[in-house]
């Protein structure tokens, strides 16, 4: 059977569009790659032809050459350069180190990775700070931009990336143009708000630091939180 005679839903493209890559096996993963079967057999069926050439499957994949692969039948020179590139992308990214992640413990350790950053800034900058369940920083993205009295936020648009990125929790950050990071009662308004937002999310709302000029005020610290 051809790939495009299987069900809409269960294509190998289709599922990992609709479901995700990780739904794939390892066959179905590879006829992505090579796209198109032989006269005889459907680019699954040929995947699975290819992991059955040794009993260690997909890991002898990345041993094999060029001129090995295309010792089976219905992969030509095209495929296999597709399939060894695959794998050796897939061992670069292995033996690449990851790289290291702040962890934060408290409001000191946050202002201090943005201080710099944002003390200088002539308009108020809102900013989402993503954290995993080891409190470390997956990711930061502004959310709003003011002017030099304030910035308009909004729970859905101050929560999007952190629901992308499945952050366990959640630092707002902003700045004060004027140099004082004391908080106006607008600040203490939002940050409720936002609190409120995380609950019902699931997402804790960490903190909500006030930049300054080379100062800063932790609302959580202030006990606002």
């Amino acid at each position: 059977m051809k790939l495009r005679e299987l069900p809409e839903n269960e294509r190998p493209r289709e599922k990992l569009i609709y479901r995700g890559k990780s739904s794939l096996s390892n066959a179905e993963l590879i006829a992505i790659l090579i796209r198109t079967g032989s006269r005889d057999m459907s680019a699954l069926r040929l995947a699975e032809q290819m992991l059955s050439m040794d009993k260690n499957g997909i890991f002898s994949l990345g041993e094999c050459s060029v001129e090995e692969l295309c010792a089976l039948k219905g992969i030509g020179k095209a495929k296999a350069c597709q399939i060894s590139a695959a794998m050796e992308l897939g061992r670069r990214v292995a033996a690449t180190p990851r790289k290291s992640r702040h962890r934060i413990k408290s409001s000191r350790d946050i202002a201090g990775i943005y201080m710099e950053e944002m003390r200088y800034c002539k308009k108020e900058y809102f900013n989402a700070v993503m954290l995993n369940a080891k409190k470390e920083i997956i990711a930061s993205e502004n959310i709003a931009i003011g002017d030099l009295c304030s910035s308009i936020v909004h729970p859905r648009e101050a929560f999007l990336c952190a629901v992308k990125r499945s952050a366990a929790g959640i630092i707002f950050m902003h700045n004060h143009p004027s140099g004082d990071p004391k908080p106006s009662k607008e600040d203490i308004d939002v940050t409720r708000r936002l609190c409120e937002t995380g609950r019902i999310l699931g997402i804790s709302v960490l903190d909500h630091i006030i930049i300054g000029d080379g100062t800063y005020i932790s609302l959580k610290e202030q006990g606002l939180i």
